[in-house]
């Protein structure tokens, strides 16, 4: 079985050596890279299963990269991981709104980080498929193909944003709760705020063209309209 293949950008030369070297010493194969428009070029030619970035980089800042990458046909799909010494939660909920997977700050366990790639891996890989093709109330998600449509028009998603529609859409009716949306969107583990899933939500109305379809449920979450309003 091939290697997994992850693209690190990141300035922090001494940093990057490190987790180099613990990625390598797991089997992962490393591709580096030390500024924003260097990591773009080698994400866009070399197209790895996964890409750590560093949020302040110099050249093209990681917010540009991430934004980037997901405005690519063959690198919008590719799990990012933001590595970032910003804790603000502004930044965090700006990074996750243009289409990052996990966020990590500085300073991080190695461990915990590897964890995170893992995990990522692990959920896009998919151990368990359900059916590959669910529809409800004109929505139409196709596993297989990574696409999603509303009343035949493909709408384009990030791989957060996809996984957190068909988390509901596969479940019409059902309340839930914005942890029980970040453990199937963003992954069991990570450390998010819990208004991260809301400007998700936000942007998936607006995708999606109205707020009828995703209900929020006071005190609780969300959750996808089961059936034409009375």
């Amino acid at each position: 079985m091939a290697r997994m293949r992850v693209l690190i950008i990141e300035d922090e030369r001494a940093l990057t050596e490190v987790v180099v070297f613990n990625l390598e010493k797991e089997g992962y194969e490393v591709i580096v890279a030390h500024d924003g428009q260097e990591g773009l070029r080698k994400a866009q030619t070399q197209l790895p299963d996964l890409i750590l970035l560093d949020l302040m980089l110099p050249i093209l800042g990681g917010l540009d990269v991430c934004r980037e990458l997901r405005a690519g046909e063959r690198t919008r799909d590719i799990p990012i991981v933001m590595l970032t010494a910003k804790a603000e939660e502004t930044d965090q909920l700006v990074g996750f709104s243009l289409g990052a997977d996990d966020y990590v700050t500085k300073p991080f366990s190695i461990k915990v980080l590897l964890q995170r790639i893992k995990a990522l891996h692990r959920r896009v890989e998919g151990t368990v498929e359900p059916a590959d093709i669910v529809e409800h109330m004109g929505v139409r998600i196709d596993r297989v193909r990574h696409r999603a449509l509303v009343d035949g028009k493909e709408i384009d998603l990030t791989p957060t944003e996809f996984r957190l529609l068909e988390c509901l859409v596969r479940q019409p009716g059902r309340a839930f709760t914005r942890h029980q949306l970040m453990d199937s969107a963003i992954g069991d583990g990570a450390v998010v705020l819990e208004r991260t899933i809301d400007v998700h939500i936000k942007t998936l109305r607006r995708k999606l063209g109205t707020a009828d379809l995703i209900e929020t449920v006071r005190g609780v979450g969300y959750r996808f309209r089961e059936g034409a309003n009375a």
